[in-house]
């Protein structure tokens, strides 16, 4: 394991949370432009690392509901979908200036629940954010507050964040907070001392968990103990720390206290083992000798390899790859429903714009979507 100093630098894809009540003043409802002005330098540190980054960030509802002049204290749901319309034009606007002057482009991604959940959701999200940062762009994630409901909506973005880790394969969840850890009881409490690292969040682990205290964001330690789940299952690291003060990025790289959780596995193993023992294959790729060859090389599946497929399945569907002797020797995530498959498969992928009449993706199964199972030798 990485010496504590560098969990953060070491990390390839690195998703950072920002809770409102670090970005939004909560008595006069403004941004806090110092603030936001040094996290940017942090990051942009972190690009010329060659590290990638993914921003989440809270906000939007805080600067809203301000300019709205929306009454302090809780409001209804109506009121806070309205308050983000308004709230996340200033966000966006405030995310791209902080950026822009560090020669960095910002985008705006928006999400509901089922953007996550749902699997052609999913994958279309997933490509998107794959292009901006091949591209060199920081996304900056926000729930779809404008849209969303009591039923569907995250309700806080810790939780948000971690999928998007896991749905990116990040290697570092990091959630900036109000406070600098878990705590074994409430800090201040007499005896309360912070946890350093945790490996495994068990029910002991889960009852350390408090209430919201900000008053401003509507997460609280609960909600990151949630994220922890859903960021170790995908072999994500994630440490909860301090937001507080100047450069607070920088600080946890510098080794400042924090709590960190620890995967005993990787990204990439943990979204193969997903995909190979969680998702059931709703159709089957007959493919080549030289396709099977390529696969056991560590390469994509491309239409060109594809001789004949089977059953009924839409793009973002497990299928499985079966070799000419009908052996399974892979499973993935299939790029193409199965009628735009049938009409590329065995063809080159110059040819499959003519084909399909779109420019579709090159692989009809990435190889980051793809995980060996054995079946025949090749």
């Amino acid at each position: 394991m990485a010496a504590v100093s560098e969990r953060l630098s070491k990390a390839r894809r690195i998703v950072v949370k920002i809770g409102s009540a670090l970005l939004v003043d909560g008595k006069t409802g403004t941004l806090k432009a110092s603030w936001l002005a040094s996290l940017s330098e942090d990051l942009a540190d972190a690009r010329r690392l060659g590290q990638e980054i993914i921003i989440v960030s809270s906000g939007a509802i805080a600067l809203g509901r301000r300019k709205l002049k929306l009454a302090p204290g809780a409001i209804r749901l109506e009121e806070s979908q309205a308050a983000a319309a308004v709230g996340q034009i200033a966000l966006a606007q405030a995310w791209s200036e902080a950026l822009r002057k560090h020669d960095i482009v910002a985008a705006q991604i928006l999400v509901t629940l089922n953007d996550t959940e749902e699997r052609r959701r999913y994958l279309n999200a997933r490509s998107t954010l794959a292009m901006l940062l091949a591209q060199g762009a920081v996304p900056v994630i926000n729930e779809n507050d404008t849209v969303a409901t009591s039923e569907i909506r995250y309700g806080d973005n810790d939780r948000l964040a971690a999928r998007v880790a896991s749905m990116m394969s990040a290697d570092c969840l990091v959630l900036l907070s109000d406070i600098d850890g878990l705590y074994t009881a409430p800090p201040g409490m007499p005896g309360a001392k912070i946890i350093p690292e945790i490996k495994e969040i068990t029910p002991e682990i889960e009852a350390m968990a408090g209430k919201p205290v900000s008053g401003v964001g509507s997460g609280g330690m609960i909600t990151k103990i949630e994220a922890g789940k859903i960021a170790l299952a995908a072999g994500c690291n994630m440490v909860i720390a301090s937001g507080h003060g100047l450069h607070p990025f920088r600080r946890i790289a510098e080794g400042e206290t924090c709590t960190w959780f620890l995967s005993g596995a990787n990204p990439l193993q943990s979204r193969k083992r997903w995909i190979a023992g969680t998702l059931v294959p709703m159709g089957r790729l007959h493919i080549d000798e030289g396709a099977a060859l390529a696969l056991s090389r560590g390469k994509s599946l491309l239409p060109a390899g594809v001789r004949r497929i089977e059953g009924s399945f839409a793009r973002g569907d497990a299928v499985s790859i079966v070799s000419e002797a009908g052996i399974e020797i892979a499973r993935g995530i299939v790029a193409y429903d199965k009628d735009d498959a049938a009409l590329i498969l065995g063809r080159k992928t110059s040819e499959i714009e003519k084909a399909l009449g779109f420019r579709g993706r090159d692989e009809m199964v990435h190889r980051d979507d793809l995980v060996m199972t054995g079946g025949a030798r090749v």
